[in-house]
């Protein structure tokens, strides 16, 4: 059985059984759950809490697991966790992610400037995915954070390729705006409407 890390993992039984024992799928994905909980909630002590109740419920139900795509079964466990945790609370508390958290494309040694305006421009998209709602959170987080296709984001939340495709969209569409409501800098620094057409344009939805 391949896991994330790309290597086999050994059966709970030491061999004859494909399912992972509870230790290994901790040490495999423990940091990837954590991120993506990270971004889902924006601050690190919902992350930790988050990310506490998905190995909770793994443990729980790592015996009935039947073998086939493991990282999408720990998807779903994730994102039923989240929008739960969600749906009782009529606003997340976010707060912003740590530099770097978000995808941007590879650059050759960017210097000073760049990278102010970087963690700038990141900064802005974490205020605007906290506006997001959570099911549009969930789909951006999964297609432009954690690099999911399509197909493997149906098969993580189990929604529809039509509504995947749309949420995505809309979820982009919602950035994007408040990207361009971001007010023109007035003494050089970054220009966020451009940077939110860039932004859409690099994600086909410019």
């Amino acid at each position: 059985m391949a896991t994330a890390a790309g290597g086999p993992m050994r059966g709970a039984d030491g061999g004859n059984d494909p399912r992972p024992t509870f230790d290994e799928v901790v040490e495999r994905y423990g940091r990837k759950i954590y991120t993506i909980a990270l971004h889902l909630t924006g601050n690190t002590d919902d992350a930790a809490d988050l990310t506490q109740d998905v190995f909770l419920r793994v443990y729980g139900n790592l015996d009935r697991y039947q073998p086939g795509t493991f990282d999408g079964w720990l998807y779903r466990i994730t994102r039923n966790l989240f929008l739960d945790r969600a749906r009782r609370k009529s606003r997340l508390r976010m707060e912003p992610l740590p530099e770097g958290e978000w995808r941007a494309p590879a650059s050759t040694e960017p210097g000073p400037a760049d990278v102010l305006e970087r963690a700038t421009l990141e900064a802005v998209l974490e205020e605007g995915l906290a506006k997001l709602a959570p099911d549009f959170r969930l789909a951006v987080v999964l297609c432009d954070v954690e690099g999911l296709s399509y197909d493997e984001i149906v098969a993580a939340t189990g929604w529809p390729l039509g509504t995947v495709r749309s949420r995505i969209h809309r979820g982009r569409r919602a950035l994007r705006d408040h990207l361009a409501t971001q007010p023109p800098p007035s003494d050089g620094g970054p220009d966020h409407g451009r940077h939110a057409r860039d932004w859409a344009r690099e994600r086909g939805d410019g």
